[in-house]
């Protein structure tokens, strides 16, 4: 389809136009010309708007899809629907459905879904046999049906010798291993994070020396194998600080977004929903982790969509489930947190560019003759989240008023409102 796309002012680092207001004219699913005032002489479909934004479309890394065995909390239509209204045109989901993802057939029907929704999955298949931590899967078939990465999702590998096994394996063909880091015997039975907040609410913490005892564990392995690595769900300033000291164009990072817009006082009314793993820490780790975002010692920001039904969520804070639903706010509780403490600039990156660079996916950009996938959007406009259009529903932001609204995606050739 042909669009132009009105007087919007063009949000991409890699773009000779970034920080332009100019007209963007696309026909054939390629941006054939950005400039002022394109005229339309063919009755060509515009979309205008007083304060347009446009980027690179953005990506995620690390949802958790319930399809297959657990649609119940998500479906595949349903998480690439929420993920549009959010300002996605691409996911990399984590491999934790029932079954595990871990055979070629299962990444063949992602591939499917992703041309019938006109949407991009990139799979990230399963590093361990069902992801117990224990033999590494068949990774190389895998690799070569089309998985972009290997992971456990937010199951740590606990053995030394699975982990540098995986890290050896992938090097071979210059695979991904994307990890979370967390001692799980000095995380247990910890509700949130261990500091004055969760002493004051009478709840058993998780101390951020869980996460970064393994993180150094797992820099150690990664060093010695020379291989790609990702650590996902990094959330304390320890951990900033580590990844720092051992920057690497093998070595990313992700943060999830309310590790960087809440802080553990939040959590003193007991909201089932911001209980998420990793728990969101202090307001010094959240300062360290901005910080770590400026000088890209962290290359992308998660939303760390978690979909969990109404019976693992509301319950008493200390007997509900991790995990909080994400794709439908991440951009916008960050436009309204951190605009004006690291800029709209940094955002956008850390949603557009910086996960194409970790998965080291081809990159998107606001330029002519381009495939054209980008995000329309307003960061001035103000909206409801009354409703979600994921399964579920266990959201923190449900019910609350948001900065940045997501007009539309345009990708695979086709627009989408939001």
């Amino acid at each position: 389809m042909k669009l132009i796309i009105r007087n919007a002012t063009i949000i991409d680092s890699t773009s000779p136009y970034n920080g332009e207001r100019k007209d963007i004219y696309i026909s054939k699913g390629k941006i054939e010309k950005i400039d002022v005032s394109i005229p339309n002489t063919e009755d060509i479909k515009e979309i205008s708007g007083d304060n347009l934004h446009v980027s690179p479309g953005w990506m995620d890394i690390g949802c958790q899809i319930g399809e297959p065995g657990l649609e119940h909390r998500e479906t595949l239509t349903s998480a690439i629907r929420a993920a549009r209204r959010g300002g996605y045109t691409a996911i990399a989901p984590f491999p934790n459905t029932v079954p595990v993802l871990q055979q070629k057939a299962a990444l063949n029907v992602l591939k499917e879904v992703a041309e019938r929704e006109k949407f991009h999955i990139y799979p990230i298949a399963a590093a361990t046999q069902d992801c117990n931590g224990d033999n590494i899967t068949e990774m190389f078939d895998l690799h070569a049906g089309g998985a972009i990465a290997f992971s456990d999702g937010l199951k740590t590998i606990e053995k030394n010798g699975v982990l540098l096994n995986a890290l050896n394996y992938i090097k071979s063909f210059d695979g991904l291993l994307i990890h979370f880091p967390q001692d799980g015997h000095l995380a247990s039975g910890g509700q949130m994070h261990e500091g004055k907040v969760s002493t004051y609410l009478g709840m058993k913490g998780i101390p951020s020396v869980a996460e970064s005892v393994v993180l150094r564990r797992d820099i150690g392995l990664w060093q010695y194998s020379d291989s790609r690595m990702c650590i996902y769900g990094v959330s304390t300033a320890e951990s900033a600080k580590i990844l720092k000291e051992a920057k690497s164009d093998k070595l990313s990072a992700i943060v999830p977004y309310l590790n960087l817009v809440m802080e553990d006082n939040d959590l003193d009314d007991f909201d089932s929903n911001l209980k998420v793993m990793p728990p969101i820490r202090s307001k010094k780790d959240g300062a360290e982790l901005l910080k770590a975002l400026k000088e890209n010692t962290i290359s992308a920001i998660s939303s760390n969509h978690y979909p969990l039904d109404e019976e693992a969520k509301k319950l008493e804070f200390t007997y509900a489930k991790f995990g909080a639903s994400g794709l439908e706010t991440c951009f916008a509780a960050l436009n309204g947190s951190l605009n004006e403490k690291i800029g709209l600039q940094v955002i956008v990156d850390k949603l557009a560019h910086g996960p194409r660079k970790v998965l080291k996916v081809e990159e998107v950009s606001v330029v002519e003759g381009k495939v054209a996938e980008l995000t329309i959007f307003d960061p001035n406009m103000s909206w409801s989240f009354d409703k979600t259009l994921s399964k579920s529903d266990n959201n923190p932001f449900l019910g609350s008023q948001l900065k940045g609204r997501v007009i539309g995606t345009y990708v695979k050739s086709q627009y989408f409102k939001a």
